[in-house]
């Protein structure tokens, strides 16, 4: 199976299936993103516990990147220290503009990692950050 094609499958999948989304009981940290481009509008919850991230969970609408975008974060930063999350947010943010990055980089990133190719789409951009900049928003509170 084709990058292309494995992105395409499993942007749809995260979009579909509703996977981190619901509300999420007890949140100790919330955070609106908007996207008026596109018309994202989503919130993420998340329940940091001693400097761990150990829920989190998304509600709203958008495009199918920011849902599955979002969604897949959510998967990556779950179990993870603040110290961590803050680490893979800037990676892929960072690869979204365009950084280079190692494959040691990209094979942390996991799944995030499909989304590479969205620096090549100016429109989208938006789309597939919109999650992770909430998420960093939270980490730094």
């Amino acid at each position: 199976m084709s990058m292309d094609n494995l992105y395409t499958e499993l942007v749809m999948m995260h979009n579909k299936s509703g996977h981190n989304k619901h509300l999420l009981e007890h949140a100790s940290h919330i955070e609106r993103g908007h996207n008026p481009n596109c018309g994202d509008d989503l919130t993420l919850q998340v329940k940091l516990e001693e400097g761990v991230i150990t829920d989190a969970a998304f509600l709203g609408s958008g495009c199918a990147i920011s849902q599955a975008a979002m969604s897949i974060m959510i998967d990556l930063v779950k179990g993870k220290t603040v110290s961590e999350a803050k680490n893979l947010a800037e990676l892929y943010l960072g690869m979204i503009r365009g950084e280079s990055r190692s494959e040691e980089e990209l094979e942390a990133l996991a799944d995030a990692a499909l989304f590479e190719n969205l620096s090549k789409m100016p429109a989208r951009v938006k789309c597939g950050t919109l999650g992770w900049h909430c998420l960093t928003v939270v980490l730094d509170k």
